[in-house]
């Protein structure tokens, strides 16, 4: 038995057997754990109301493998409503926790990225930049956010003039004169290191995060981004 109570929020569940789930949590302790949530999948307790997406939560688990026993949960705040597109949005952003965080790496920098996109997103209008913070924030955990001020083929500062080519594995390099396709502007790049989002940084940002998580993600789809596909049709 574990006595320690986690802070954590649900990515997904999914039936298990017949009477329970498998629920995928992101703790702040842990990281991201799983657990058996066992009898509650056709009750009507507390328990399986509160294994929702969304939910703030405080938990326990029992249990030495890596598919833990939930103990206890409960509430510590009021479900987070999102409305219209904030809703896929945060599905995506619970979606990329779960299909890229290695199990049990606790990062206490992750996860105050993810409450503050999830609290962003239910009250802003700016998703756009919301998700490319997050996504900069998840890449840098992994060790994977390319250094935006430094020409790694010629050794040298970012130069706002030059435009740049990215290297997943390396970062960025000059890119040939004339501005060529996929090509980033090296004064679009150093403001994105200083945190400055404008409409041309958000564009950047959008392309650069694809191309850098796409090794992570892998070639299965996102639900998240099917169901949105599908919605605007």
């Amino acid at each position: 038995m574990n006595d320690e109570w986690l802070t954590a929020f649900v990515l997904h569940r999914r039936p298990y057997r017949e009477t329970s789930y498998i629920v995928d949590f992101f703790s702040l302790e842990e990281g991201r754990v799983s657990a058996v949530a066992k009898g509650v999948k056709n009750s009507k307790s507390d328990k399986k109301s509160l294994l929702q997406p969304f939910q703030a939560l405080r938990l326990q688990l029992a249990g030495k493998s890596d598919l833990k026993n939930l103990r206890h949960v409960e509430s510590t705040a009021a479900s987070l409503i999102f409305p219209g597109k904030a809703l896929f949005c945060a599905m995506y952003v619970n979606e990329l926790v779960n299909r890229i965080m290695p199990s049990g790496l606790a990062s206490d920098g992750l996860f105050h990225a993810y409450t503050t996109a999830l609290s962003a997103l239910s009250t802003s209008s700016d998703f756009e930049l919301t998700l490319r913070e997050f996504e900069f924030s998840l890449l840098e955990e992994m060790g994977l956010l390319p250094d935006f001020t430094f020409d790694l083929q010629n050794d040298k500062p970012i130069v706002e003039s030059t435009t740049y080519y990215l290297h997943p594995e390396l970062g960025f390099y000059a890119a040939p004169d004339g501005r060529p396709a996929r090509a980033f502007p090296g004064a679009t790049l150093l403001n994105l290191a200083n945190g400055e989002f404008d409409d041309m940084g958000k564009k950047v940002a959008k392309v650069l995060c694809r191309d850098l998580l796409k090794p992570l993600i892998g070639d299965k789809p996102l639900k998240s981004r099917e169901l949105f596909s599908v919605r605007k049709r």
